[in-house]
This record gives C-alpha cells, sequence and structure tokens, in this order.
C-alpha cells in the first residue's frame, strides 16, 4: 500500500519501482492519496474555484494509473498544503482504514524530512497507524523520496536529510511508465530542469543506478522490518 499526500507524489516516489513489481511479481498495490493537491495556489482555500481543476486532476490520476498498471486507488480532499491545520488524527484514522481494507504486508510513504508539510503530516500518520503491536499486520514501513521536495530540505539538522538504504534497480520500461504517468499530470508535469520533468527523472534513475552499480535504479529508506513467523 501507498500512502501519499497528493496525485503525482505516488509517480514521483516509485512509478517506475511499482511498474517492475506489478508487472515482474504480480504484486498487489492499493494507493492511498490523501491530499486534493490543487488549492494552494490561491490565497485563501476555496475549493468552488477550483472545482473544475479538482475534477481534471482526479481524471489524471486515472490515467497515470493505467501507464503503472496498479490495482486500485482511494482518493480523499485533505486541504493541499494544509495538512498542519488538520488534526493528525483524522489522518491516521484514513490510513489505518484503508490498511484495515487491503491488509498490506508492506506500507510505503513519504521520508518524514520532506521539505514539504503535507509529506511530513503524511510520514507521521502512516508510522502511527503503522505503530507494531502484536496484533498489526504491516511487516515494513518504507520512505521514498520526493522530487522537489526531498531534495529540497535545508542542509544542517542530519536527521532530516534522506540516507536511502534499499535501492532497486528498474528498467528503462520501467521508467518510461513512471515519465508517462507523470506526464499525465496535466497541473504538476514541469520543463527541464525542474526535478520533475522527464529529462530530470531519468537523470536521477541514473544517478541512483550509478551509485549501485545499474543504469537506473529508484532509492528507498527501510523504517522497519519484521521477519515474523
Amino acid at each position: 500500500m501507498i500512502v501519499a499526500a497528493h496525485p503525482d507524489d505516488e509517480l514521483l516516489g516509485l512509478g517506475a519501482t511499482m511498474h517492475k513489481w506489478i508487472h515482474a511479481y504480480q504484486v498487489s498495490t492499493h494507493v492511498v492519496i490523501l491530499g486534493e493537491g490543487i488549492t494552494s495556489r490561491s490565497e485563501k482555500r476555496n475549493p468552488e474555484q477550483w472545482q473544475k481543476e479538482l475534477q481534471i486532476h482526479k481524471s489524471n490520476i486515472k490515467e497515470a494509473q493505467k501507464s503503472i498498471g496498479y490495482d486500485s486507488v482511494k482518493t480523499f480532499d485533505f486541504p493541499d498544503n494544509r495538512f498542519d491545520e488538520v488534526a493528525l488524527l483524522d489522518l491516521i484514522k484514513v490510513v489505518e482504514n484503508e490498511k484495515k481494507k487491503f491488509r498490506p504486508d508492506i506500507v510505503l510513504t513519504h521520508h518524514g524530512g520532506d521539505l514539504n508539510i503535507d509529506h511530513q503530516k503524511t510520514y507521521e500518520a502512516v508510522i502511527t497507524a503503522c505503530r507494531p503491536v502484536k496484533e498489526e499486520g504491516v511487516r515494513t514501513v518504507i520512505t521514498f523520496e520526493t522530487p522537489s521536495s526531498t531534495e529540497w530540505t535545508p542542509a544542517g539538522n542530519i536527521s532530516k536529510q534522506f540516507q536511502p538504504n534499499l535501492f532497486v534497480e528498474i528498467s528503462e520500461k520501467n521508467l518510461q511508465a513512471k515519465i508517462d504517468g507523470m506526464e499525465c499530470y496535466q497541473f504538476e508535469k514541469r520543463k527541464y530542469p525542474h526535478p520533475r520533468s522527464p529529462e530530470a527523472l531519468k537523470i536521477r534513475a541514473q544517478n541512483l543506478g550509478s551509485a549501485v552499480g545499474c543504469d537506473f535504479a529508484e532509492a528507498f529508506c527501510i523504517v522497519r522490518h519484521v521477519d515474523k513467523l
């Protein structure tokens, strides 16, 4: 189960890895997107003002889903870039409910040190919802990086820096599926040299790959893995 703050984060974080796991290993995959992802672009939140764009944004999610091939997606309408104004418990309850229905072994979400406040709160909600009590079914919690957020975290606090300890080798086909999915997002895609541009996404995958001896890779941080009997 992937828990993302905004539409497009699921692609930016692990679009190529999802594509690989789904098509190579038939991994059943459910995506949860907590925020609506648009309304912070005006001074005050007014969903009515952005009604047309919000509908387009939701249709873009479905288009991106086809590019990757994951099984299901559930979207919510928490206020864009205002998760700090929402009770953390409300976010936790959503994650717990989706987890209860899907019953995942692995949950992936944002890195907790991201610049974006919604990413931070999403991470906190997931960590709380997946706390390791005896009856918890989630064995593995993993965080992903989000280009145009994770790398923009200010230097100085080492605890907030993304330090990957898991690398997934991906193929050029996996990477292209990620790029094609990102290009479905009408309001999120950007031109080079922005980190979300197709060229930058490929460069990032090449850099991560070269760090571990392969052509392309995506990077993650294992927060917890429990090897149960």
